[in-house]
């Protein structure tokens, strides 16, 4: 570790937030780029708002609970509650249960869980190489009863998707599944490798709900995300994406698959510029004057021209509850309503 990590100026590792010099001596344009891509998503406002004369569906969003419960979701209400993956710890079938019984012992209409690279008893690529290790064999033969998680009413969706129906004859179509770009060894769970990624054509068109537990990339994710899942959900473009993961992640960004957000995405994998680079006319140059330019005009257009309320975007939130690698289910959950 050195002198600059110990004195809190450099971060230790890619899962802690950067600090202002690991982003100054990255790209500066990149970080100057990245407050104003911020500040124009709040100018533009809402990306949706529920349906006029109909009841909107309210939203519960929580991921990264780690064999935890989070004391901020008590008192909170919805009719859909997600749970992004990373129920446990360690991954054990005993564990996954424990965290199942509590999610189905809340008080809400409908419930859907993913699994995250921590909830290993869910792949059984992880179970068939803890038997291949000797490990758990007292838990019996795969496909045994003592084996199956009872979901008490929590749907679990990998690589799946399912119409819930909500009062006023609403319907949402939410397709979940896990897998996370390699981030460890073995002990991981669900894990594949960035240039052989598993989302190209999976995710079906008419989804409203996307729950995965990776992020896309560049989006709450500290640049860790999936590039692969970024591309499929362009092409799909949900409502709602939720996913956890990257605990520092943790927030909500507006996304209008338009020639702004492009723009900003291009921008950030240019990624191993440096300071200096950022003085030399490039390609960057375009992009960031791309961001302004696009993220501006859509400004504009929205309330001069259209006014407020017209907006036809996306959300995407990153819902770890878990405050960075503290320890702590100290995030607080998210709501949304649809």
């Amino acid at each position: 570790m050195g002198l600059l990590t110990l004195l809190h100026l450099r971060r230790p590792n890619p899962w802690e937030r950067p600090t202002l010099l690991d982003n100054l001596l990255s790209s500066p344009l990149q970080l100057l780029i990245t407050i104003l891509y911020q500040i124009i998503l709040i100018l533009r406002g809402h990306p949706f708002r529920p349906p006029r004369g109909r009841p909107p569906i309210r939203v519960v969003c929580l991921s990264d609970t780690h064999s935890r419960i989070p004391p901020n979701l008590s008192g909170v209400e919805g009719d859909l509650l997600i749970h992004a993956g990373d129920l446990t710890d360690d991954g054990s079938r005993e564990s996954i249960q424990r965290q199942v019984d509590w999610i189905a012992s809340l008080k809400f209409g409908e419930k859907v869980v993913v699994a995250g690279n921590h909830d290993g008893w869910l792949d059984p690529e992880w179970r068939g190489r803890r038997r291949g290790a000797g490990v758990d064999q007292q838990q019996g033969q795969e496909g045994g009863k003592d084996e199956e998680i009872e979901w008490r009413g929590v749907r679990y969706l990998q690589d799946e998707m399912v119409t819930l129906e909500f009062k006023g004859g609403r319907r949402l179509n939410v397709y979940g599944r896990s897998g996370v770009p390699r981030c460890g060894d073995d002990s991981h769970a669900f894990q594949y490798d960035r240039e052989n990624h598993p989302w190209r054509g999976t995710i079906p068109e008419e989804t409203d709900v996307l729950v995965t537990h990776t992020p896309p990339r560049f989006h709450r994710d500290l640049s860790l995300g999936c590039d692969g899942l970024l591309e499929e959900v362009w092409r799909v473009k949900p409502r709602l994406h939720v996913f956890g993961h990257v605990h520092w992640g943790h927030g909500r960004e507006a996304v209008y698959y338009d020639e702004c957000q492009r723009a900003y995405e291009s921008l950030m994998a240019r990624t191993g510029r440096g300071f200096i680079y950022d003085l030399v006319p490039s390609a960057a140059w375009t992009d960031a004057f791309n961001v302004v330019w696009y993220g501006v005009s859509s400004i504009l257009w929205k309330w001069l021209m259209l006014g407020p309320g017209t907006n036809q975007g996306g959300l995407m939130a990153n819902v770890a509850v878990m405050y960075g690698n503290t320890g702590k289910v100290k995030n607080p959950v998210t709501v949304v309503d649809l």
